[in-house]
């Protein structure tokens, strides 16, 4: 049993109110001690980490791996190789793959290649109905007794509000969230931005922020219904946190997430008809922006989570409304989060809760997400304060489709560990 001692960090665990200088002891797969100084001699090897930050290991709750059957834009090799770089020891993966996870078979494929790869944790998300028709309820059962965390139609969350309730009665009686793309698609159709004076004046069809608000709505009334764990996806619009926000003070089993780029960036991303800032939902205006971040600040958005999508960059060099929606968001959910520390609206420990201890409860897992001695040493640790350029070559995912391309960012994960095993380290 390997025994690797970390010295000197500054160790946050939202989970155990920690915030202080410690050290680290891993033995095996599993965290042993969290000490003032922590003999060496109790340790095969000792790494020191003064000045830097350790603790638990990020998780990230929407991603895509594109494997199954989209290997040319990520698979999940390279996909949690770039996870890893940026500090997730955790992923959960939509089921829009192709074929669709909407059956064991799927499922048991997903889990089987992440622990062949052994990065990182891969947690698949089960499909809603077979084959994100909105129709036919998946074999959600089986699905969950094969290793889904939580079941979503991600983008095709169903029109069909009988169909939604089906799924989030099955899903309570199963103990798994519902996670959901709030949108009405009625209303967005045939947008690809935000709607405004911006659009207007680009030529591009818009998608109304009521869109969203009106989805979220409409799926958090069913989970009322229902008495189901809803999870909003990438709240993107202050009509939707607002709904959320009430939706909890009336008791409404509701948790949801933000994604770096809607905390950050606002519609003028794709003035210049940039195709790798073409998101959905889109990118909106400066006081949806302004929403988000005060959203996490307050505790009415739980989790950030990357929705790491990758596309080629043949998809994303076409017309605007021809590309694709989404970007990669591993390797900069760091820096970018940092930020919001930098700028007041988080602590560090809101940060970490947020990436890490939040996540872990919303599917249910309560060995990882926590430094607790006993939980697996899944632990990440980055310098705040270490600046870089993010270049192609620093780019660990198969497609390189981020409008981050080029920025100077603040903050660098310095080693991730995975089942007490370091599986990325900057040297």
């Amino acid at each position: 049993m390997t025994r690797l001692l970390f010295k000197g960090a500054r160790v946050i665990d939202p989970s155990q109110e920690i915030d202080e200088k410690l050290d680290v002891l891993v033995e095996g797969e599993r965290i042993s001690k969290l000490e003032e100084n922590i003999s060496s001699v109790e340790a095969e090897r000792v790494i020191d980490v003064s000045g830097l930050i350790l603790t638990p290991g990020f998780i990230d709750l929407h991603s895509h791996l594109r494997d199954p059957g989209q290997e040319w834009k990520e698979d999940i090799e390279t996909g949690t190789h770039a996870a890893v770089a940026g500090g997730f020891t955790s992923v959960c993966c939509m089921a829009n793959t192709d074929p669709v996870n909407d059956n064991p078979t799927v499922t048991r494929y997903i889990i089987e290649k992440a622990e062949k790869v052994g990065l990182c944790d891969v947690f698949p998300i089960g499909a809603i109905t077979k084959g994100l028709k909105g129709e036919e309820l998946a074999e959600i059962g089986l699905m969950v007794k094969a290793g889904i965390v939580a079941i979503s139609d991600d983008g095709e969350t169903p029109k069909d509000s009988k169909v939604l309730r089906n799924a989030m009665d099955y899903a309570r009686s199963l103990g798994i969230p519902v996670f959901t793309h709030s949108e009405d698609k009625t209303l967005s159709a045939g947008g690809h931005m935000n709607e405004g004076p911006l659009s207007s004046l680009l030529g591009i069809p818009g998608m109304p922020p009521e869109a969203e608000d009106i989805g979220t709505m409409r799926d958090i009334l069913v989970a009322k219904l229902t008495g189901a764990h809803i999870h909003v996806c990438h709240v993107s619009s202050k009509g939707a946190l607002q709904i959320i926000e009430a939706a909890k003070r009336e008791g409404v089993r509701v948790t949801c997430e933000i994604t770096p780029h809607h905390f950050t960036l606002t519609e003028e991303a794709v003035k210049e008809f940039n195709t790798n800032a073409k998101m959905c939902p889109p990118l909106r205006t400066g006081d949806h922006v302004e929403a988000c971040r005060n959203a996490l600040k307050t505790g009415v958005a739980d989790a950030i989570a990357t929705d790491h999508a990758p596309h080629t960059e043949d998809e994303k060099l076409v017309e605007f409304c021809q590309a694709p929606f989404g970007i990669i968001g591993f390797q900069t959910a760091l820096s970018l989060s940092l930020n919001l520390v930098r700028e007041g609206y988080l602590t560090l420990n809101q940060m970490v809760e947020k990436l890490s201890t939040n996540p872990a409860k919303i599917i249910g897992k309560s060995d990882i997400g926590t430094l607790k001695p006993g939980a697996r040493a899944n632990i990440t640790v980055f310098d705040p304060e270490e600046e870089f350029t993010l270049t192609e070559d620093l780019i660990k995912s198969k497609s390189r489709n981020t409008p981050f391309l080029n920025w100077k960012l603040k903050g660098m994960v310095k080693f991730t560990l995975h089942n007490g095993r370091i599986v990325y380290k900057t040297v």
